[in-house]
């Protein structure tokens, strides 16, 4: 795994502790594998991550800080997972997650055009919500699941390579 290259980038754990959406969660903050990278708390942060990531929400950030806390994993990596997406990969992430849905729904997928108003979001939640959402949701688990895969495989992979290479 190229541990060293990913902490490079990794913050400081002290500075992400006093970050201002950070600072809800306290002493919780304090367990050491949330701030590390080994083999338990890498692939978990990257499920976290994708899995948050595909959520239609905001402060995904935040929620993805917090469920890296529940199941003990890297919050860095987790937390910066949930960039996948942003306002330019968003639309069609979730175009994909509301035919996905529909696909699951057995229902057939209408076209419609966004508009920035409440009207139409309350409008569109009745009709085109439910397949969004459940394909958001299934995305989610899906790449979560491929992700902690993986990243536990290669980390595996990565670790019998060194102990052949010292041989």
């Amino acid at each position: 795994m190229p541990k060293k290259f990913i902490q490079k980038f990794m913050p400081d754990p002290k500075t992400l502790q006093k970050h201002k959406y950070l600072r809800v969660f306290g002493k919780l903050l304090d367990k050491p594998n949330l701030w590390v990278l080994n083999r338990k708390s890498a692939p978990g942060a990257f499920a976290v991550g994708l899995f948050v990531a595909w959520l239609p929400i905001p402060f995904q950030m935040v929620v993805a800080a917090g469920l890296a806390i529940i199941f003990n994993v890297n919050i860095p990596v987790a937390v910066a997972l949930v960039w996948i997406t942003n306002p330019f990969t968003m639309p069609f992430l979730f175009y994909i997650a509301y035919m996905c849905g529909a696909k699951i729904l057995g229902v057939e997928s209408q076209h419609f055009e966004f508009e920035a108003s409440w009207q139409w979001l309350e409008s569109s939640l009745s009709t085109i919500g439910p397949p969004f959402l459940l394909g958001c949701v299934v995305l989610g688990l899906v790449s979560a699941a491929i992700g902690y895969l993986v990243i536990n495989s290669f980390w595996k992979y990565s670790i019998l390579f060194k102990w052949k290479k010292r041989k």
